[in-house]
């Protein structure tokens, strides 16, 4: 029996970065060795297990609202590794009666990182999906292909999302801006590809895109008329955003909306339930309960939160 999904005419999108959801076996053409039996995490088949399960249960407990509670109908997940991963995510782990399907990149980032987009085949029918490889400028490494999918919805809507996991800031914001807006061009450029044939049409955009709100990267979505519905977004818990960094609340997790499904919007919130939060021992407060505190095993979740948006259709 397959649990709720789409309770009231409630679409839920949940964005989640998951951090480091690696599988245990050492991957011969990535460099994964970080999350092995044999590295300094050991990092072994009872933890990831024990981190699949935690995602699952921050997922499940994303669709928990004060209309009702429901499955989320879409998730978007950032730092997953493979196939394997998502397989047992959706079939093995605590969501395996959940009914999950999904659609997963495969792309050229050396650790093997990718982005993936699980979804409920009773909300959302699978038209087409396929990455959008970035193309590379100067000093920049291979990143993370833009996963793009497209299905219908129950009201015969098409939706066209996109998942998104920008090149991180490691070697100085300035230097490696040129990579974000190298994804956001690229972004931008599928998108005025959908709307020459369908002006209106339905997009969501979620992910890391490893800046804030105001960065040049994210005015280039916000000119082509996106929406960052998750601006401002905040936890019931103390949460101020997706991640804490230095004491500091950052959001960097983003979901934008364009066209008609920006009608629909209701609300987007940060998911911060108790359990996904520890005490910020250091700089006071609660942070997000991460799986390691350096490279001390923490049984945690992620170092990120997640969003959740609500649209009405």
């Amino acid at each position: 029996m397959h649990l709720t999904y789409l309770i009231l005419g409630i679409l839920t999108f949940v964005e989640l970065n998951c951090e480091n959801l690696f599988d245990a076996r050492k991957d011969s053409v990535k460099d994964d060795t970080e999350y092995t039996a044999e590295s300094l995490r050991h990092w072994t088949r009872t933890r990831y297990w024990n981190k699949l399960n935690s995602i699952a249960q921050e997922i499940v407990s994303c669709g928990d609202d004060n209309s009702g509670w429901a499955l989320p109908d879409l998730v978007a997940l950032c730092e997953v590794e493979n196939d394997t991963v998502l397989t047992d995510l959706s079939r093995r782990s605590l969501l395996r009666n959940a009914g999950y399907e999904y659609v997963m990149t495969d792309s050229p980032d050396q650790r093997g990182i990718d982005v993936a987009l699980l979804y409920s085949p009773f909300s959302f029918r699978m038209i087409n999906h396929y990455p959008l490889r970035i193309p590379p400028i100067k000093e920049m490494r291979p990143t993370r292909d833009i996963l793009y999918a497209c299905g219908e919805l129950i009201n015969g809507d098409t939706l066209h999302v996109f998942v998104v996991h920008a090149p991180s800031r490691f070697g100085g914001e300035r230097t490696t801006r040129p990579h974000r807006l190298a994804v956001a061009n690229r972004l931008c450029l599928a998108i005025d590809s959908i709307r020459s044939s369908s002006p209106t049409a339905s997009v969501v955009v979620a992910g890391d895109f490893n800046d804030p709100y105001d960065s040049k990267a994210l005015e280039i979505l916000r000119r082509h008329q996106l929406m960052n519905v998750s601006q401002g977004a905040r936890g019931s818990h103390g949460a101020k955003g997706t991640y804490k960094y230095q004491g500091q609340w950052e959001s960097i997790d983003h979901i934008f909306v364009g066209g008609n499904i920006l009608h629909a919007f209701q609300q987007c919130r940060i998911q911060d339930a108790p359990f996904l939060l520890e005490e910020d021992e250091q700089y006071g407060g609660v942070m997000p309960r991460r799986n390691y505190r350096g490279y001390q095993y923490n049984k945690g979740y992620s170092d990120h939160l997640p969003l959740v948006a609500r649209f009405e259709i």
